[in-house]
Parts: structure tokens; C-alpha cells; sequence
């Protein structure tokens, strides 16, 4: 039996990535997995890929930014999976700015307009916090955990990542106060900041040759993660039982940069 035996698990931005990776991961140890993700295409295949490891999934199509789609995300899972025992807020948009995506996602304080600011508050700290309040009654009264995603780039201010730092930093923050304000109801919060080799990222070390290299030589691991070994691994261990004591916590997963 896997450590995740009969837990059901919510992971937003699923369909890809580190949020495949995670799903994979918790799926592994036999949990349940709701995928709630924005592309009802994408959500169909990593659901396929999810099942395939022998536990139950659905694929809910969902903008976090849009509380009634949360709800109802919320519902689904609850009806088809039974409960929620572990809420996973990886789900963070990062528009569709040819040049923004050129440059890896970084651009200059004063070249971050207003529209990509709104974009990262609302699919970040915004669609979090929806999340987080839909699946609270489910959470309540037991022993489970949420595990929201932040970054690096809003620990250590990170220069050219405005926008995303400080969707980042918000993250954190309502992660601490629920942390606080949750844990008599047995609801653990903790936070993530990871970093893994993913599709986007190896799309703009293709664009950007040596870049990836350049990474890699302040990783004191020597390595890029794993989406599903690595930052899944961590997310396991924080949604067990071994963790059953670690709550309001940041833990960094990104090979000591």
C-alpha cells in the first residue's frame, strides 16, 4: 500500500509540467487525483496518463480565477473521487506574450504592464485563495494538507520577474495566515518553491543556447529536478503523515540554487 491510500487529491494546473509531475507523483503512492486544469484537452490526456498508475482520476476543466468554475471543480471532485484530503495550488498563467516567453518569462520593472500584473495576481494569489476557500469544508475535522507553489523568484527578488515574484510572495502569505488560522480544524499549509525540468523550460533552453548550462552550474546538486521524482517527492512527503507536525513552512526544492 502506498502512503497515500485512499486520500483523493486536487491538483490545479495538472495537465502539464510540474503539476503533471506532482499528480504522477501522489498517484504513485495511491492517491485519488482530481487534474483541474484551464484546457479541457490537456486535462483529458494527463488524466489518461494519471490512471494509468491504477487509481481513480477526473478531469475537471477550471480557471481558477473564476470563482463559480472553482465550486464547481470543488463539487466534481468531491461526487466523483468521494472527498479531498490534500489541495495541491500549482495553477499559474503566464499569458500569451510572444516576447515575454522569449526572454523565459522576465522583463523589467518598468516594462511590466498592468494587464500582466492583473494576469499573475488573479491565476496566482486570486485562483489560491479560491481554491482554498472552496475545498476548506472538505479539509476541516481531519488530518490533511494543502501544498501551495511559490518561487524562488519572489524569495530572493529575482530581477525581471515583477509580475510573477510578487503573485509569488502573496502566495506565501496567505499560505502563513491560513497556516495559522487552519490548523485547530487539522488542515496543514506549507508552500513549495521548486524548479524542474519542464516543457516551457526546455523550450527556451532551445531558443537559448548555453542558458541551461548556465542554470545548472549554480545548482550545488548539479542537475535540474524532476517534476515528478523530485517535486512530487516533496509534496508526498509534506501530504503524509510524515509531515503530520509541519505546517506554515516554505521548503525550497530546487537542488540548493
Amino acid at each position: 500500500m502506498g502512503r497515500l491510500e485512499a486520500k483523493v487529491a486536487i491538483v490545479t494546473g495538472a495537465g502539464q509540467g510540474i503539476g503533471l509531475g506532482i499528480a504522477l507523483a501522489l498517484a504513485s503512492e495511491g492517491a485519488s487525483i482530481s487534474i483541474a486544469e484551464l484546457e479541457a484537452d490537456r486535462a483529458q490526456r494527463a488524466a489518461d496518463e494519471v490512471r494509468a498508475r491504477g487509481v481513480s482520476v477526473c478531469a475537471v476543466t477550471c480557471d481558477v480565477r473564476d470563482r463559480s468554475q472553482v465550486d464547481a471543480a470543488v463539487a466534481q471532485t468531491v461526487a466523483e473521487l468521494g472527498g479531498i484530503d490534500i489541495v495541491v495550488n500549482n495553477a499559474i498563467a503566464t499569458g500569451s506574450d510572444a516576447a515575454l516567453a522569449a526572454s523565459g518569462g522576465q522583463r523589467p520593472f518598468m516594462e511590466t504592464t498592468e494587464d500582466l500584473m492583473r494576469l499573475q495576481w488573479e491565476s496566482g494569489p486570486l485562483g489560491t485563495f479560491h481554491v482554498m476557500q472552496a475545498a476548506y469544508p472538505h479539509l476541516r475535522g481531519r488530518e490533511t494538507s494543502i501544498v501551495n507553489v511559490a518561487s524562488r523568484a519572489g524569495t530572493d527578488g529575482i530581477a525581471g520577474y515583477t509580475a510573477y515574484a510578487a503573485a509569488k510572495e502573496a502566495i506565501r502569505a496567505l499560505s502563513r495566515v491560513a497556516s495559522r488560522e487552519w490548523g485547530r480544524d487539522g488542515i496543514r499549509v506549507n508552500v513549495i518553491c521548486p524548479h524542474a525540468r519542464t516543457p516551457a523550460q526546455q523550450k527556451f533552453a532551445q531558443a537559448n543556447p548555453g542558458a541551461e548550462e548556465q542554470l545548472i552550474a549554480h545548482i550545488p546538486l548539479g542537475r535540474m529536478g524532476d517534476a515528478e521524482q523530485d517535486i512530487g517527492g516533496a509534496v508526498i512527503m509534506l501530504s503524509c503523515s510524515d509531515a503530520r507536525y509541519v505546517t506554515g513552512q516554505t521548503i525550497m526544492v530546487n537542488g540548493g540554487a
